[in-house]
């Protein structure tokens, strides 16, 4: 095998926090139960103002429903109990059906004498909208957002009206409604008219901290089938030419979307859209997720356990001004930026990482931390609103047969690389090959990989068993290696070197930095990210383990 310089770059614009004092981000980690129903769904079936429902064990919340249509305080026995990620309301399972009767906190403020006895009682109380329905209206007409009003017997924080705290006498048990709060703008107010006034039902809602990132739920219109279908007919309508017809019809079914993004541009918008992987590192994402809906129109935040990101990518490919954020480990960022290479967009939105995986070595290189340790994600939604904008060179790789060479009898032969474009680094040896044993073991057991912790553990493990088995081969005897037109061969045999790394980052191995400080030699020049070279370094055994130690 021959490794040289690939012959086509490409590149990739991500985003890099920077802190003003020039010292490392330190601390700083950025990005950084089963679901009922998946929110950030495409489904023609998504039904408007869904809850988006997780189970919870959390105490001290009480059925949103109230006593008096509470099933379970009816039955009194114990029943478990979901919590909404969109809106954060509780409700027993046995009593989701009842919030279809039970009265939004809008219409209880309109009419304090509300029918509950009467059997035909229903003003649903539903989640706040992620999207629109279309209408005859023009859909390029601005439409304002509202308020997303929620009862709460718990609220933190000051009302906005008094600045006085939602203090009580007993905070633990009281079933007291003591504030109102927007679940978009996360507005609150005492539950009392010197605080909360009806004119504020109808104002429009600003949307919060982080209204540049929101996806505005009037931006996302949901189209129709029937809708589509008529206007093709009414342009053009065919009495004959049957087979003809029903072509067209398909290829219309085939291109035909649930939904559209009608964009408003502003130059202050910088519209956030996320790919959470609940699998990576130990398992955060499922809490991240519901954190996110929170903070964010559910609709923009994409569960990648549930389907890849080119989904979401060609639904926003037309915003302008995109960001994206990857919620999970080096593998997620690189799978998204392959899914950007394939669609081509232009301009490319930039990247930013929220480190979920093991290594993180690409959110270590871009400032972002080696792990999130539960840091408030509205604080790591600013970073990424005024994050600095930098390029990654990122490689293809060119792989050609070696006729000389002859295959090993447990061999399977395969010309084509599951992957020809790496980011942060390409390896062969004894590197390879262990990375290779990890991942195959967590896709075959991705219940025993539930920490960073462990999964480290297990990665040093597998290290030091293949190095006492001796199960990797001599790298030094397989490949020639040929850099800037100068044959290395001679010096990786006789240094018998087991591992060989081509960097484009400076971070390896879980944040080692093996090309060292450059000022120590003169030789050497800075490593780049954005500098259009890859470095190659090679890594006997005793200092291979001093990078995994």
């Amino acid at each position: 095998m021959t490794v040289s310089e690939p012959v086509e770059e490409l590149g990739s614009r991500l985003i890099a926090f920077h802190v003003r004092n020039g010292t490392g981000r330190g601390s700083m980690c950025g990005f950084g139960g089963p679901v009922q129903q998946q929110s950030s769904s495409l489904l023609e079936s998504a039904v408007y103002g869904d809850h988006i429902w997780f189970e919870t064990n959390v105490s001290g919340d009480y059925c949103y429903v109230g006593e008096q249509h509470c099933i379970a305080r009816a039955l009194q026995k114990s029943v478990s109990r979901k919590k909404c990620a969109a809106c954060k309301i509780v409700a027993h399972t046995i009593c989701i059906e009842q919030l279809e009767k039970f009265p939004s906190s809008r219409a209880i403020l309109l009419d304090a004498a509300l029918p509950y006895n009467d059997p035909n009682f229903r003003i649903n109380f539903r989640c706040k909208p992620s999207f629109r329905e279309s209408s005859s209206r023009n859909l390029r007409e601005p439409i304002i957002v509202r308020h997303h009003w929620v009862h709460r017997r718990r609220q933190e924080g000051k009302c906005k009206q008094c600045g006085k705290g939602f203090q009580q006498k007993f905070t633990f048990h009281s079933k007291e409604i003591v504030a109102i709060s927007c679940s978009w703008c996360k507005q609150a107010y005492h539950n009392k008219m010197s605080c909360f006034m009806l004119q504020q039902i109808e104002e429009p809602c600003p949307i919060g901290a982080h209204a540049a990132l929101v996806v505005p739920p009037t931006w996302i219109i949901r189209v129709r089938r029937h809708q589509s279908s008529m206007k093709s007919s009414k342009k053009k309508k065919r009495t004959s030419f049957k087979r003809k017809s029903s072509k067209k019809g398909a290829e219309e079914g085939r291109l035909w979307k649930p939904f559209i993004i009608r964009p408003i541009p502003s130059p202050l918008m910088k519209p956030l859209l996320v790919f959470v992987n609940p699998k990576s590192g130990g398992n955060q994402g499922t809490k991240i997720l519901q954190s996110l809906m929170w903070n964010l129109n559910p609709r923009q935040v994409f569960d990648l356990s549930q389907a890849g990101p080119k989904e979401g990518l060609e639904l926003y490919r037309k915003v302008h001004n995109l960001r994206i954020l990857a919620c999970g480990g080096d593998g997620t960022v690189g799978w998204i930026l392959s899914c950007l290479d394939e669609l081509a967009l232009n301009p490319q939105p930039p990247v930013a990482v929220l480190p979920l995986g093991t290594g993180n070595d690409l959110a270590r290189t871009l400032n972002w931390g080696g792990g999130y340790t539960d840091e408030p994600l509205s604080k790591i939604l600013s970073h990424v609103e005024d994050g600095t904008v930098v390029q990654l060179d990122r490689w293809s790789l060119q792989v050609e047969p070696n006729h000389t060479a002859g295959a090993e009898p447990d061999e399977q032969q395969n010309d084509k690389l599951p992957l020809d474009v790496f980011n942060n680094y390409f390896s062969l040896g004894f590197d390879a090959h262990v990375t290779l044993e990890f991942h195959e073991s967590r896709e075959a057991n991705p219940e025993k990989f539930n920490s960073r912790f462990r999964n480290k553990m297990f990665y040093a493990g597998t290290a030091f068993s293949d190095f006492l088995m001796g199960s990797s081969k001599d790298l030094s005897k397989h490949i020639k290696v040929v850099c800037d037109g100068t044959d290395l061969t001679s010096k990786v045999q006789d240094l018998k070197l087991q591992c060989l790394v081509f960097l484009n980052i400076p971070r390896y191995c879980a944040g080692t930095t093996p090309w060292g400080n450059p000022s120590e030699h003169h030789d050497f020049e800075p490593q780049r990210h954005d500098d259009g070279y890859i470095e190659v370094i090679g890594f006997t055994m005793t200092s291979l383990v001093c990078n995994y130690v």
